[in-house]
């Protein structure tokens, strides 16, 4: 090896090690500027900021789209994630062992609580805006779709906050558009929507797994400090307090806030440092990790759990762009199929198998860049008329440009054909591994 080429070498290997760095930081500097997407799955949809769009293919037009939604922004579901930390002070306030910050949370706590306590798991009215405000993005964006009596057909699953999320979206296109003809449905039937895999989630619970998630958490605790400032009592809080669950759900509720109409006057963020904040998003990231991404430590195949509706969305699609003017199919559902299903995807990268934890950050699987609330995922199809073969089409990941495994002369627009075979290929030898 010539002197030149070592220097080559060594000026790559220099360069790459400053990219990893980097996509490490990355992160830390994201959340240090918007403390909000530490919320993971409680982030409120941010929208496409300025995202600018790539000129359709020469004489190719946009004439259908496929899209699955995430239901807007909502209160958490139970009581318990409101009371947990509302009791913890309460009971502590009783016996005189908060401090004048602790006394302050409290009563922040319970003007939360009492906005949230009989609409758990509900829509705000920024769920709903968020909605509206997509639904009018898409068709300001591909107007053709929308174009006369174009049919608009809709599905949700049965949640109240993911009918009126499908609703919300719908009145905005007909708003826009008297003319088109739209059916929508919510039933039990429509088990791809939401599709619980159980024998997939009980790998989740291997020996190894849980041992590696335990490790990594044990290793990014943060609680001390921010905890140890709310009680007056160190004792107190060491024999009767779990400080790690309370700031867990203390952090939970930090988090949701900005969805609620609460969020206008209340912030918890001020209890958190930057470091503190990104300690406890990261505990989070490698949550959703576990439950919904490729790795040796799940089962490897968690992603899987979607193939129905990724096998929807392509028969949807057969079938649709058979017609010379489909419109537009829209799916709303959940957080827990929208991951995987970019996952299965392999959409932006987060179909990579990772066994370590570590090198989560490193590898940029970042969870809140898939699924806030109203996430979604935008699939155009284009073609130059309704005989037209050669299908392309584009993926939009919350309204935004995104790569896919597919071979990419055209990036980001895709061969359909291309696409078809290769999710298909996948489901099914996933699905003849299965049976043997």
């Amino acid at each position: 090896m010539t002197i030149k080429t070592m220097q080559r070498l060594a000026a790559f290997i220099f360069a790459l090690l400053v990219c990893l760095a980097t996509a490490a930081q990355k992160p830390r500097h994201e959340l240090k500027k918007n403390l909000r997407l530490s919320a993971s799955n409680f982030l409120a949809y941010p929208g496409p900021g300025g995202a600018v769009l790539t000129p359709s293919p020469k004489d190719k037009q946009p004439f259908y789209i496929s899209h699955y939604g995430r239901h807007g922004s909502r209160n958490m579901g139970s009581t318990r994630e409101y009371d947990y930390a509302y009791d913890a002070l309460r009971k502590a306030g009783e016996q005189d062992k908060l401090t004048p910050l602790g006394r302050d949370v409290l009563a922040r706590l319970s003007k939360i609580r009492s906005e949230a306590i009989g609409r758990l798991g509900d829509l705000t009215p920024l769920g709903a805006e968020q909605n509206r405000d997509i639904a009018r993005r898409m068709m300001e964006r591909f107007p053709e779709v929308f174009e006369d009596d174009a049919t608009i057909d809709a599905r949700s699953t049965i949640t109240p906050r993911t009918q009126l999320s499908m609703t919300n979206a719908l009145l905005q296109l007909v708003a826009m558009n008297p003319k088109l003809r739209v059916s929508c449905d919510a039933a039990y039937s429509q088990t791809y929507l939401h599709y619980v895999d159980k024998e997939l989630a009980k790998k989740i619970q291997n020996p190894e797994g849980k041992k590696a998630y335990a490790d990594y958490c044990e290793r990014h605790q943060c609680w001390q400090r921010p905890m140890t400032a709310l009680f007056s009592d160190t004792a107190y809080l060491n024999h009767a307090v779990n400080g790690e669950r309370l700031n867990y759900y203390i952090f939970r509720t930090a988090s949701i806030l900005q969805n609620a109409e609460a969020r206008k006057h209340i912030t918890l963020y001020d209890l958190f440092t930057d470091d503190e904040i990104y300690e406890n998003w990261l505990v989070q990231n490698a949550f959703w990790f576990m439950g919904y991404g490729f790795s040796p430590l799940n089962g490897d195949h968690q992603p899987f759990s979607q193939r129905f509706l990724l096998r929807q969305i392509i028969a949807d699609a057969d079938s649709c762009i058979q017609h010379p003017h489909p419109g537009a199919t829209l799916r709303f559902g959940h957080d827990t199929a929208l991951l995987p299903l970019v996952c299965l995807m392999d959409i932006n990268g987060y179909g990579q198998v990772i066994g370590d934890l570590e090198q989560l950050v490193k590898k940029g699987w970042v969870d809140y860049r898939v699924f806030p609330m109203a996430a979604n995922l935008q699939i155009i199809f284009y073609r130059n008329a309704p005989h037209d073969s050669d299908v392309l089409v584009k993926v939009l990941l919350n309204e935004q440009e995104a790569t896919l495994p597919l071979p990419d002369k055209q990036a980001p627009y895709y061969r359909w054909a291309d696409f078809r075979d290769h999710y298909l290929g996948i489901i099914d030898a996933f699905e003849q591994q299965q049976e043997q």
